[in-house]
Parts: structure tokens; C-alpha cells; sequence
């Protein structure tokens, strides 16, 4: 009777268990398929950029300044911003708000770019948010970083920023360290480029590269069959025998969407010399200004600080809702990090001693 017992438990405690892990599972699955279905969500984030450098400068005005030249200036400070809202509030009774009474505002977004151009989705969002609130005078600023990558991904990326130009809204770009290839296609677009002085800039031009493992199966003799309807469904393969009629084909493709791309750059830089820029070759910011591919040297910063203040400055950006698998994953890299940069200044604290 007592080994029955035993064993009863013993099963009562196993059914527990594996019920337990199922509901474990059941749980992962569920959350899965409702992150995954919600994957496209997020929300809007705005940042005050006036109001962050308004508490940078007290930080180290506080940090600085004599205590009774400090006081002094936080009453004039006080002051004067009492005498601002009551003019307004007077300029407000006496006509419209299109009497100068309003602020111009400027909005910032980033466009960080991949090979895919994956940050499309994110600016497709905060130009969506942003074009209702403008009002007359206000500007966008879009911060673009990127070598370029894929063609169909960097024109859906242009036509974004093209929704802004056919808003009538005046649209600068800055480049910061690079826009190249389909970054400079974005960039293009603007009314107005501003770039730093080593930023990387051009590369108008197109680029297809595959290997070829023919001739390695066959030395395997392994065979390989490549099925097609149309002449030129397929031109060249990765692991069939590409033929030169192939190779023209591919060829004339490239120069098509080259030509693409340099009528694109044409029309909205209608000044460009296009024969001379389109060679595929890349500018640094001084060398871009001379050839008409920027319109200004000047970082991102200096043209926001230079706007601040006049203007109402704001950071607009887009973060995507991540599912709990994404974020595993940055918890994991971030703590890969840690260890790896704990080794390092172990190894270096040897080496000091």
C-alpha cells in the first residue's frame, strides 16, 4: 500500500508538471500570435528640443554662474516671459492668430538607413503624424543617414519624403556622415541639402553582384534544374550556367534603372550636371558643394541650434511596439555586451598591473 501511495503521488506530481509546462507553452504561443498581429503598432513620440536645451543651459548656468548674478537673471528671465504671454494674449484680442502672434514651428525626424531601407515604415508614420499639425511657415528637417541599398526599398523612401514637397511644406535634408546611392535618392528630393564637411555624398550609380556554384556541382556532378516561363524570367542564376545572352540582358537592366535613377536626380536637381555626377563616384561635403549635389556645409545641429531661438523645435519620432521575442533578444545582446566589455577591461587591468 505504501509503494502504490508513492507511486500515486509520484504520478499526480508528474501531471502537474507536464499541465504545467503546456500552459507554459500554450501561454508563449498565444502571446506570439497576438504580437504578431500587432507588430506594425506603435505610437508617436514628440521631444520639446527647445525645452531640452533651456535645461541644459540652467544646468551649467547653475553650475557657473555666481549665485546673485544667477538670481538676477532668473527674475529678468521671469519677467520677461510674463511680458511675452501678455502681448500675446493681447495681439490675440485684437485679430486673427495670422497676425504674427504664432511661433514657427520646425520638425525633426531621423531616417537611419539599411540595406532594405527598413526605417521606411517608421518615416511613413511620422510624416502621417506630422502633415496634418502644419501650419503656414512651419518646416521639416529629416536627418538622413545611409550607404544606400535596395532600389525598390530607397524609392518608396523618396516618395515619402516627396508627400511633404507636394504638401507644399519646405522640406531640408542633413547628412550628417553619409547619404549615398539611395540615401542621396532620398536626399534629392529636398528643397534644400545641408551636409557636413566630411560627409559622404553621390554614388549615383547601380550595383548587382552573385556568385556562381555551377561549375563547382558540376564537378560534383550534381545537377541542378531551373524551370521558367518567359525568356527573360531568369537571367542570371546562382547555380545554373548563366549564359552571355544572360549576361547582356542583366546588363541592359542595370543601365535601365540607372537611367531611372539619374532622370530622378535630374528633375528634382534640375542645376546638376548629371553626366558629370552620375559616374557612380562619391563626394565629400566640400566636393559636393562645388558640384551642386549639396546646397550648404553645415551640420544638423548648427541648423537646429540656429532655429531655436525663433522657433518651436520638435523631435518627432515613431517607435514601434517590439514583441517579447525582440525583446529577449536586446536583453540578451545587451547583456552579451557586458560580459564581453567585462573581459575586456579585465585584460587591460592586467595589463596595467
Amino acid at each position: 500500500m505504501e509503494y502504490i501511495y508513492e507511486y500515486g503521488l509520484f504520478l499526480a506530481q508528474a501531471i502537474t508538471f507536464v499541465a504545467a509546462i503546456l500552459l507554459v507553452v500554450g501561454g508563449i504561443v498565444a502571446l506570439g500570435q497576438r504580437q504578431k498581429s500587432e507588430q506594425h503598432e506603435g505610437h508617436i513620440e514628440v521631444r520639446d528640443i527647445n525645452e531640452k536645451y533651456r535645461h541644459i543651459r540652467d544646468h551649467i548656468n547653475h553650475m557657473v554662474a555666481e549665485p546673485a548674478l544667477l538670481k538676477a537673471q532668473v527674475k529678468a528671465e521671469k519677467k520677461a516671459e510674463k511680458a511675452k504671454a501678455k502681448a500675446e494674449k493681447k495681439k490675440r484680442g485684437k485679430g486673427s492668430p495670422d497676425d504674427g502672434a504664432q511661433r514657427k514651428r520646425l520638425y525633426v525626424l531621423d531616417f537611419d538607413g539599411d540595406i532594405k531601407a527598413s526605417a521606411t515604415d517608421n518615416l511613413r508614420e511620422e510624416i502621417s503624424a506630422v502633415l496634418p499639425q502644419v501650419l503656414k511657415g512651419d518646416e521639416l528637417l529629416v536627418r538622413v543617414e545611409s550607404p544606400g541599398g535596395m532600389v525598390h526599398g530607397y524609392g518608396l523612401a523618396a516618395s515619402q519624403l516627396k508627400r511633404i514637397r507636394d504638401a507644399g511644406v519646405p522640406l531640408t535634408i542633413a547628412v550628417d556622415k553619409v547619404a549615398a546611392s539611395g540615401g542621396y535618392m532620398m536626399a534629392c528630393v529636398a528643397d534644400r541639402i545641408v551636409a557636413a564637411p566630411f560627409a559622404v555624398i553621390g554614388s549615383i550609380g547601380v550595383l548587382a553582384q552573385l556568385p556562381n556554384f555551377h561549375r563547382l556541382l558540376k564537378k560534383h556532378d550534381i545537377d541542378f534544374e531551373l524551370f521558367t516561363a518567359g525568356e527573360y524570367k531568369r537571367t542570371l542564376t546562382v547555380f545554373g550556367e548563366n549564359t552571355d545572352k544572360g549576361r547582356e540582358k542583366f546588363a541592359e537592366e542595370l543601365e535601365e534603372t540607372h537611367t531611372l535613377f539619374k532622370n530622378f536626380v535630374s528633375a528634382n536637381r534640375p542645376a546638376v550636371d548629371i553626366d558629370k555626377v552620375a559616374t557612380g563616384e562619391i563626394w565629400y561635403g566640400q566636393d559636393a558643394l562645388e558640384v551642386g549635389l549639396v546646397d550648404e556645409l553645415q551640420t544638423s545641429d548648427a541648423f537646429v541650434q540656429g532655429r531655436l531661438a525663433d522657433w518651436d523645435v520638435f523631435e518627432v519620432k515613431f517607435v514601434q511596439k517590439k514583441n517579447w521575442q525582440e525583446k529577449l533578444g536586446i536583453a540578451a545582446e545587451g547583456a552579451l555586451e557586458k560580459a564581453f566589455l567585462r573581459i575586456w577591461q579585465r585584460g587591460q587591468e592586467r595589463r596595467n598591473y
